[in-house]
């Protein structure tokens, strides 16, 4: 999971602040590093670990200038997460081109050994994004004249449709205009917008819809699967269809990623959420148990919080306080440093636990060290009773598309019942929301349409290329990064 925007402003335009504050509102995407590159003449960048605030400073905007500009928050999922990693990526030769993605390269070890070695090219950071760089740019340098074409980056882009493997969303500039391009199923998201101004017509492309929305861009519409779009020096739009596979966005997105002012794929992420809690309400009903009041893990369970709350017929209450400066634990770079921070980012209000039968609410239960502490934590408080609900069905399998779910062992819900679950969190009992009823309750709140990557809840991966090699390969890269 990363961010990224990427703009084409008019001539005498400079893209930088509509990038950076497009980077803001997806901060939560990625907290490990930010970057940005912009072309005037020559590609400039900036990149560096840390927030965006941390990263940019009024100097860089100054420095950063042209009409051209791709940037990027970045979480690793392939490689250590060091300095060489942060994206974007460019090269000035033999095609000057600078790239961002979201999302995971699953053949990427496999394509540095052979490919690349056969090329005796060496890779000069561990991170997926620079092979799909490489063979976009390879592919462009073989076009036949300048300037470059939409045939000529369709070509590009169909070159890395049938090299690279996995799901990747990508954005980028080249000296001449700016692309993007959606993998061939869909699994990452990339949104499309404009904006009119009296300087001219401004292009976007970014991960969510709320990116724009920060920017001031009408939301044009998200790209398809396997689709790309290419505006050149002719400033005119050209989308082309390049691959055709089976659409299948990645469910998880609606579940925890992306923020809930956010549509995707013409689907309201916020009302997914809603009829998430509205389901698991309904569930719990069932269940005969009483509660008094339902709690929510802050931030992406308050939405679902309120309308399981309101099924069950009880108070919805911020029983969690959240420390705003400590980031989001499931996208930390190792298990030790999330088990670390929960503690510090959630304190507890006694006088919501005390004595109550208490529902603890989160969007879902991936290796059980938050929900085991805020078990902990509402016992510490006096609750009478604990019930832990999840408005996601219970993960089980690695996701190999880029989220940190990438070894078997990592799951608290892999190879025990409910009731397993239950007592090795500590708790009274355990809900989750069925995968039947969540891929409804999504569809519901939009696109009637949708069918989804599940892959990590189900162990049906949609590209129906993974090897047990790549799942060697990534699992090994995830063990590596959690021994920093």
């Amino acid at each position: 999971m990363c961010g990224f925007i990427s703009i084409f402003g008019p001539p005498e335009s400079d893209a930088i602040q509509d990038a950076l504050n497009g980077l803001l509102a997806i901060q939560h995407r990625g907290q490990d590093a930010a970057g940005a590159v912009t072309f005037k003449d020559r590609f400039q960048a900036k990149k560096g670990l840390g927030l965006v605030r941390e990263v940019f400073g009024e100097k860089h905007l100054q420095r950063l200038r042209g009409h051209l500009a791709v940037a990027h928050v970045r979480y690793p999922t392939v490689g250590l997460g060091e300095d060489t990693d942060v994206q974007p990526f460019w090269l000035d030769y033999p095609v000057g081109t600078a790239m961002a993605h979201n999302g995971n390269v699953t053949n990427f070890h496999e394509l540095r050994r052979t490919y690349f070695a056969q090329r005796n090219i060496h890779l000069g950071s561990n991170c997926d994004l620079e092979v799909v760089l490489y063979v976009f740019a390879d592919a462009l340098m073989r076009r036949r004249a300048d300037p470059v074409t939409v045939d000529d980056v369709q070509t590009a882009v169909k070159e890395v449709y049938d090299r690279v493997k996995g799901a990747y969303s990508v954005a980028g500039i080249t000296s001449e205009g700016m692309y993007a391009f959606r993998d061939p199923y869909g699994i990452k998201p990339c949104i499309f917008g404009k904006k009119v101004t009296p300087e001219g017509t401004w292009y976007a492309v970014a991960s969510e819809s709320v990116v724009l929305d920060v920017a001031g861009y009408e939301i044009v519409r998200d790209l398809k699967a396997g689709e790309m779009v290419w505006i050149g020096k002719d400033r005119v739009p050209h989308i082309r269809q390049v691959a055709n596979k089976p659409h299948r966005p990645c469910i998880f997105e609606y579940v925890y990623f992306a923020r809930p002012d956010t549509f995707l794929d013409g689907t309201s992420v916020y009302e997914a959420r809603m009829e998430l809690g509205r389901r698991l309400g309904r569930a719990f009903l069932e269940t005969k148990l009483v509660a008094d009041v339902v709690i929510p893990v802050p931030e992406s369970a308050r939405t679902a919080g309120q309308t399981m709350a309101e099924v069950i017929g009880v108070p919805c209450r911020e029983g969690f306080v959240k420390n705003r400066y400590v980031g989001r634990t499931f996208i930390m770079p190792n298990d030790k440093a999330r088990q670390a921070t929960i503690r510090t980012k959630l304190n507890p209000i006694r006088a919501e636990f005390e004595g109550k039968r208490v529902v603890i609410l989160d969007d879902s239960i991936v290796r059980g060290n938050t929900s085991r502490q805020m078990v902990k934590i509402a016992r510490q408080m006096g609750a009478a009773k604990v019930y832990l609900a999840s408005y996601s069905p219970p993960l089980l399998f690695p996701c190999l598309y880029g989220i940190d779910m990438s070894t078997k062992r990592e799951f608290v819900a892999r190879g025990r019942t409910h009731e397993e679950i239950a007592r090795e969190l500590g708790a009274d009992h355990v809900l989750y929301q069925t995968l039947e009823q969540m891929e409804d309750a999504v569809r519901t709140a939009g696109n009637k349409d949708l069918q989804f990557c599940n892959a990590c809840f189900a162990g049906t991966y949609p590209t129906g290329d993974i090897t047990e090699s790549m799942i060697a390969d990534i699992e090994r890269d995830r063990l590596e990064a959690s021994k920093v």
